[in-house]
C-alpha cells in the first residue's frame, strides 16, 4: 500500500471583506471551506473547477503563501504548522517545489539559465559555484536541455524549453511533491504532450508526487491518479481518475466532462445530451444555503438549497450530493 505523502484535512481558507476608514470587517470571502484529501508518494492529485473555486488558494496553502483560517496540513504525517522554522527550511519547503502557469514571467530576464536553476541551490546549500554549475548541467540535461544552454538567457529560449527550464529548477533541492499550476495552458499544443510526458517520466525516476491545477480535462485524465472536482470552495466528487471519468456521480461533474468534450459524438452513448449550466458561479462572500451548486443544477431538488449534503462513499468515489442520499 502506498504512503501518503501529504494530507489535507479540513483546511478553511476566510478572507476579509473590510470597509470604511477604520477598516470595519463587513463580511467573509469563503475562498476554502473544508476541503480534505491526500496524496500518495509518486501519484498525481489534480484539483479541478472554475475560476474562483478555490484550486489556486489551497496550492498556496500548501506553499505556504498565505495561513489556514483553520485545519491542517500534515506531510509525512507531521503537521506542518506546528513545524518551527528551522524544521520548515530543513524539512518541508526544500521537498514541496512548485512550477507556475506562466514560463514567460516566472523567470528574471536578467538572470542566466545557470542562475535561475542554480539559485535554489545557491541558497539552500553550501555547494561550491563548480559543484552548483555541474549540478545544473546535469539538471538541464534531465528535462531535455543541453547543458551548454546554461549560460544563455531565459528569452533567449522557446515557451516549452523555457519550461523545461523551470522543471530542472524546481527538481534542484531533490523534492517529494511538486505543485503544478496549469503547467501547459500557456504553452503551443503542439508541445504540450512533450511537457506532460516529461513529467510522467520524472515522476517515476524519482517516484515524485504532482498536485496538478488544471482546467483542462484532457490534461488532467492523461496526468492523474486521482481528481478532486472543486465548486465554490468546497469539494463536491474526488476518488480514482479513471472511475471519475468513466461514471461521474455529481452533476457539476458531469457538466465539465461533457463542456471538455472528452466524449466524442460517435463513443457517446445514444439519446446523451450536452450539459450546459446556466448563470454563473455565486459570490464566495455569499453562497448559497444547502448545497452551493443548487444555483445552477439541472438535477436540483426542494432539499437541494435547504441541506446540506453528506459525504456519499460509492465504490471509490466520495461524492456530496442529494441524489445519493
Amino acid at each position: 500500500m502506498a504512503k501518503v505523502l501529504l494530507e489535507a484535512r479540513n483546511i478553511v481558507k476566510h478572507y476579509p471583506v473590510t470597509r470604511g476608514f477604520l477598516q470595519r470587517i463587513v463580511g467573509w470571502v469563503r475562498a476554502v471551506d473544508g476541503v480534505s484529501f491526500s496524496i500518495e508518494d509518486g501519484k498525481t492529485l489534480s484539483l479541478v473547477g472554475e475560476s474562483g473555486a478555490g484550486k489556486t488558494t489551497i496550492a498556496k496553502q500548501i506553499l505556504l503563501m498565505e495561513k489556514l483560517t483553520s485545519g491542517n496540513i500534515l506531510f509525512q504525517g507531521n503537521d506542518v504548522y506546528k513545524f518551527s522554522s528551522a524544521q520548515l527550511k530543513k524539512e518541508y519547503r526544500p521537498k514541496v517545489q512548485s512550477v507556475q502557469q506562466n514560463p514567460w514571467s516566472s523567470m528574471d530576464p536578467r538572470m542566466r539559465v545557470r542562475e535561475v536553476v542554480g539559485e535554489p541551490l545557491s541558497v539552500n546549500t553550501k555547494l561550491s559555484k563548480k559543484e552548483i554549475a555541474d549540478n545544473v548541467g546535469q539538471l538541464l540535461e534531465q528535462v531535455g536541455i543541453d547543458a551548454e544552454g546554461m549560460n544563455r538567457y531565459p528569452h533567449e529560449f522557446s515557451g516549452g524549453q523555457r519550461q523545461r527550464i523551470a522543471v530542472a529548477r524546481a527538481l534542484a533541492l531533490h523534492p517529494s511533491l511538486l505543485v503544478l499550476d496549469e503547467p501547459v495552458s500557456a504553452l503551443d499544443v503542439s508541445i504540450r504532450a512533450q511537457i506532460m510526458n516529461l513529467l510522467k517520466d520524472l515522476q517515476i525516476q524519482y517516484n515524485l508526487s504532482y498536485i496538478v491545477i488544471a482546467h483542462n480535462l484532457a490534461t488532467v485524465r492523461y496526468m492523474s491518479h486521482s481528481v478532486a472536482i472543486m465548486y465554490l470552495g468546497q469539494l463536491v466528487e474526488y476518488g480514482e481518475s479513471e472511475a471519475l471519468f468513466e461514471k461521474p456521480l455529481h452533476p457539476y461533474t458531469r457538466a465539465l466532462i461533457s463542456a471538455s468534450q472528452l466524449t466524442l459524438p460517435e463513443d457517446a452513448k445514444e439519446g446523451t445530451k450536452q450539459i450546459i449550466l446556466s448563470g454563473e458561479m455565486p459570490s464566495p462572500l455569499n453562497p448559497p444555503s444547502g448545497c452551493r451548486f443548487h444555483t445552477r443544477c439541472t438535477e436540483v431538488m426542494d432539499i437541494c438549497s435547504k441541506e446540506i449534503p453528506e459525504n456519499k462513499v460509492i465504490g471509490t468515489q466520495h461524492v456530496k450530493c442529494h441524489l445519493y442520499r
